[in-house]
């Protein structure tokens, strides 16, 4: 009596066992789609609008130079912790964009771990 009492214990433990581990895997994959789903919504945003962020340089550890583009102009300001500054207008045929500038918004997690890898070697 005694060891079929441990024996449904066992299987009572190693049930209750998976039972979490296949909630755990579902809370992970439900976490998983709806930052997928958030980003891409995100990401539709940001591009659908006519504010668009060029180049940002950092100056200092929350101080940064940005150039943004705001229709058909391009302006240089200053971002800091508490303010942003106009600094001035930017003549856009000035500038010189790289072709990677916006690669990297176009790039999954996976494309970007592989690149600092790379750049660690």
């Amino acid at each position: 009596m005694q060891l079929a009492l441990n024996s449904s214990t066992g299987i009572n433990s190693v049930a209750q066992f998976f039972t979490v581990l296949l909630i755990f895997v579902g809370v992970l994959c439900l976490t998983y789609f709806t930052t997928k789903w958030v980003a891409g919504y995100q990401k539709g945003r940001m591009m659908a609008g006519n504010i668009q962020l060029i180049e940002s340089f950092r100056i200092s550890n929350n101080k940064f130079l940005a150039i943004v583009k705001v229709g058909e102009k391009c302006f240089l300001v200053g971002v800091a912790k508490d303010n942003i500054s106009l600094i001035g207008e930017v003549n856009e045929d000035e500038l010189v964009i790289s072709e990677n500038s916006g690669q990297m918004m176009n790039m999954n997690f996976k494309e970007i771990l592989e690149k600092a890898k790379l750049k660690k070697k």
